[in-house]
């Protein structure tokens, strides 16, 4: 059968998914009576959550006797590492703009990787239905940006349809007709992606996307380069070096059909597949031929720009609520996850109980860290660094993001004072359309880290922000930080709601009455810019003067909800969040007070 292998790319929330549901549905893949989940693709439980795609994924599909191989990509910039490998397993891509919102800075990221590597993308003008779509602007923005990107004379004749993902129709026009369904856009994916480019010579493949499965062990999903592959075929595994890091037999190959991958007696080269049966080989390595010596040159990887330590919860509650807590689960865990996530990188500190995790930003780590308490782990997890680099003349240099904000326009000040506050330099004001201005910085990571909530806060929730990593550039200086202290809970015991209604003229707290606590949680933000040790276990006292129920019943606020995102953000560098199954507290570094005033010293004497 012929083959066509194509990627879908987009900025998050400009609809992939649900394009590759609607594609499923039209092909024939899915019975009309058959449920399907919405966003079939999105598998995960956390997927599903945030309506986010976080894993590359593939599905296939058969038009007019040619059978079409689809990957769904993720768009946040922090799973980028899942676009780029995918971009070797296909031969073009089709990109998905939004029609009112137009090119964002994923956008501009996987259109710079898939250029490099010689795709052609067909661009897709999607949610055409929105009051606010401004087709004929977006196609012109595609345009600038395709040829900001270097993009060859081919790649900028690209070829336009315009559409609705959600409502299952695309067409050559804005208008319609709509009665077409998806052909056009099959149409046009046959005529023009090539046909994948198949080389001479023994079986050859690339490990792109790797999963474990309870009963076929781990498989590896890649794009068949050159001949054949059959069950029980034996193979070898090359590492990127050329060294051969094992050898065994193929136990099963699967193909994709629709939403299922069905095994198969044979695959041909220019088909993606997924193979089981080999235990040490993983992404980026080549999956051989016992003939084949040379290793397949595999697409570089951008390098991670944010590191978070993972430490052993060694709290008083440490144990009660999770049930792997050692450092030896926590090392395999996260070296299990480096094996097939090729943009984390994983190192162990001298001590073995704490672990250096480098990813591409807040997202990426926090969705490890859900998975990990899902999966039933206890850890304590520092505040996210930015990764630095020195050049050859021995400047410190730190990365910076293109940060590009959506605001209502009577919010936009606060936000331009807030982003040079940390050191951020506009680079464009425009209009957006609907009273709505678009603002593009270059801001350092670092002064971004924990940003997030506090502009939804000054925009009233109206803004959008999006980041990608732009450069490294020279070191930028100091940036300020949290001007809050924390209230620290001075022993250990349970929360009682008269002691919090006690203290909040000291500030919001982040427990509710009933909570164990310990010495050196933190239970509340100070109003001041100093820490405060207070008793959150005193309650009323009782006496035949003063009965229980003579006092006005204690009100108290709601404290403020911690999310991980929000308290791995919050915290400052002698702060930790405790993450198990059931709980998120923050504490402390130093639990013991005597030990926090002699690493203030330390710290002091060494700043002096």
């Amino acid at each position: 059968m012929k083959l066509r292998n194509i990627a879908i790319i987009a900025h998050v929330d400009h609809g992939k998914t649900t394009l590759v549901d609607a594609l499923l549905k039209q092909s024939g893949s899915v019975r009309d009576n058959q449920r399907v989940d919405e966003r079939a693709m999105d598998s995960t439980d956390l997927e599903k959550e945030r309506g986010i795609t976080i894993l590359a994924k593939a599905t296939s599909v058969v038009w007019k006797d040619v059978r079409i191989n689809i990957v769904d990509t993720p768009g946040h910039a922090d799973f980028g590492g899942e676009v780029e490998r995918i971009l070797n397993m296909v031969d073009g891509a089709v990109l998905l703009v939004d029609a009112a919102e137009g090119p964002m800075p994923q956008t501009k990221f996987v259109v710079g990787k898939a250029l490099k590597v010689g795709l052609k993308p067909i661009v897709a003008v999607n949610k055409i239905d929105r009051p606010d779509a401004r087709a004929d602007e977006v196609i012109n923005e595609v345009f600038d940006l395709f040829a900001a990107l270097d993009a060859t004379d081919e790649q900028l004749d690209f070829p336009i349809l315009y559409g609705s993902g959600r409502d299952g129709w695309m067409s050559d026009d804005p208008a319609g007709p709509q009665d077409g369904g998806l052909a056009p856009l099959f149409d046009l994916v046959l005529k023009h992606v090539p046909e994948p480019s198949v080389a001479e010579g023994p079986f050859r493949m690339i490990g792109t996307i790797l999963e474990a499965n309870p009963f076929l062990g781990r498989i590896i999903t890649g794009r068949i380069a050159s001949g054949t592959v059959k069950p029980n075929q034996a193979v070898k595994v090359l590492s990127h070096d050329g060294s051969v890091l094992e050898q065994g037999r193929i136990s099963k190959i699967l193909a994709f059909r629709g939403l299922e991958r069905q095994p198969i007696d044979e695959a041909q080269a220019g088909d993606i597949v997924a193979i089981a049966g080999l235990s040490k080989g993983t992404v980026a390595d080549t999956f051989c031929d016992p003939s084949v010596s040379k290793a397949m040159e595999a697409q570089p990887i951008d390098p991670p720009t944010v590191t978070m330590s993972f430490l052993v919860n060694d709290s008083p509650l440490a144990g009660t609520e999770g049930d792997k807590v050692t450092s030896r689960v926590i090392r395999d865990r996260l070296l299990k996850e480096a094996e097939g996530n090729v943009a984390l990188k994983i190192e162990e500190s001298a001590d073995k109980d704490s672990f250096f995790v480098s990813g591409r930003g807040e997202l990426q780590l926090a969705v490890l860290i859900e998975t990990m308490r899902r999966e039933g782990f206890e850890l304590a997890v520092s505040r996210p660094r930015v990764v630095m680099q020195k050049d050859d003349s021995g400047q410190l240099l730190e990365p910076i993001e293109e940060v590009v904000v959506d605001v209502d326009e009577e919010h936009a000040g606060i936000v331009v004072q807030k982003m040079s506050e940390r050191k951020a330099e506009m680079v464009e004001l425009r209009p957006s359309g609907g009273n709505r201005q678009r603002l593009v910085f270059h801001a350092p990571t670092r002064g971004l880290i924990g940003y997030q909530s506090e502009l939804l806060t000054d925009t009233r929730g109206t803004a959008v922000m999006n980041r990608l990593f732009h450069e490294y550039q020279p070191y930028k200086g100091e940036i300020g930080g949290r001007v809050n202290g924390v209230l620290i809970s001075n022993d250990s015991g349970e929360a009682v709601a008269f002691a919090l209604w006690n203290l909040e003229d000291r500030g919001p707290m982040v427990i509710d009455p009933g909570v164990k606590v310990y010495q050196g949680m933190i239970i509340g933000i100070h109003s001041r810019d100093n820490d405060l040790e207070v008793n959150v276990l005193k309650g009323k006292k009782l006496s035949n003067v003063r009965a229980a129920g003579k006092d006005e019943a204690v009100k108290l606020t709601p404290p403020i909800r911690m999310t991980l995102e929000r308290a791995l953000s919050w915290i400052q560098e002698d702060e930790l969040v405790e993450v198990t199954p059931k709980s998120i507290r923050l504490r402390k570094l130093y639990l013991d007070p005597h030990e926090r005033k002699r690493f203030e010293k330390q710290k002091m004497a060494g700043a002096a």
